[in-house]
């Protein structure tokens, strides 16, 4: 029964958030607009459910919820603070910089959540992850700072990754 409720709360889900992104294109509340928005979302929900999310509804818990903004906050102030870092290296080609390609590994459990983790950690100027090998993150380092993996870690990912298990692993 479980997994029959998960399957719902999964098309729900996609559904409700092709919904959104259906009428923040339409910006129009015409019956209409209306009935196509929920026909074609859901034909498209019901096709595509399964590999569009990976936890459905259980993403709207009050917790998850506080946690998905506290996340918001820890990436966009390390983004701001990534963004002055390479601004600084641009702007004064002297500064050393120190490239390289550093791996660590990593605790959470959900492809989903590794995903999310990856794709964090590239969108923050200086880092791009180049592969995901089981548990293992390869990462390119502009300015590297840290040589061990504890520290490699705890520089690139140890922020983002305790929320994220609070979230997507729990």
């Amino acid at each position: 029964m479980k997994n029959k409720s998960l399957k719902w709360g999964r098309f729900l889900y996609t559904w409700l958030m092709l919904m959104v992104v259906w009428y923040a294109f339409t910006v129009s509340l015409a019956a209409a607009e209306i009935i196509t928005g929920l026909i074609v979302t859901g034909i498209i929900a019901a096709l595509n459910f399964t590999s569009f999310t990976c936890c459905g509804l259980r993403l709207f818990h009050p917790k998850r919820v506080l946690y998905l903004i506290q996340y918001a906050f820890v990436f966009i102030v390390a983004l701001i603070k990534a963004n002055f870092q390479v601004a600084k290296i641009v702007l004064n080609p002297k500064l050393p910089v120190n490239p390289g390609i550093v791996k660590f590994k990593t605790s959470l459990k959900s492809d989903f959540a590794k995903m999310v983790l990856a794709n964090s950690i590239t969108l923050t100027p200086g880092t791009l992850t180049v592969d995901l090998v089981e548990d293992e993150f390869y990462i390119h380092w502009l300015k590297m700072t840290a040589k061990d993996e504890a520290g490699i870690y705890e520089a690139i990912a140890a922020d983002f990754e305790k929320i994220l298990i609070k979230i997507f692993d729990k």
